[in-house]
């Protein structure tokens, strides 16, 4: 069975007919076509598919997308300023080396952004606390940390 799915993603409406299982990744990945959302485990254990959902940090791969119905979604790819100029956390990444692969970066970032939100200002501990679902093959987190701090400056 199909169900009408709307919501606002990274400031414009979409809209689609999906079938009732379909994952809010998958919507944001093969209905709108932004892949900046990636898809690592399918069980909310690596939080690389973290987006925000009215602001607050969600993994889409354990929320079905009729769950998003009427929410406000930003991605990755619209966290950016209009004009291409990166989110300062993005920047921080960027600037500390806070990614190698790239593949868990984007939810790094999204989680990261949630973060400041509620810890403007966190130690060390406090980040790698708050990071405890989000998960990185490469880097063993320094760089992400490091980055994290940055930003924290940036934003605060």
């Amino acid at each position: 069975m199909t169900v009408k799915v709307s919501m606002t993603v990274n400031g414009k409406p979409a809209a689609a007919e999906v079938e009732e299982r379909t994952l809010l990744v998958t919507f944001i990945r093969e209905s709108l076509r932004l892949t900046g959302t990636h898809v690592g485990c399918d069980t909310a254990q690596c939080g690389a598919c973290t987006v925000h959902v009215n602001g607050q940090a969600m993994k889409s791969c354990n929320m079905l997308a009729m769950q998003a119905e009427g929410k406000s979604i930003t991605t990755i790819e619209g966290i950016a300023a209009a004009d291409g100029t990166l989110h300062p956390m993005q920047e921080a990444f960027r600037q500390n080396h806070g990614l190698q692969c790239g593949f868990c970066t984007p939810g790094m970032v999204m989680s990261a952004i949630d973060m400041l939100n509620h810890y403007p200002d966190p130690d060390e501990a406090t980040i790698r606390a708050e990071l405890d679902g989000n998960l990185c093959r490469c880097t063993g987190y320094h760089n992400i940390v490091k980055s994290i701090q940055a930003a924290a400056k940036t934003m605060g």
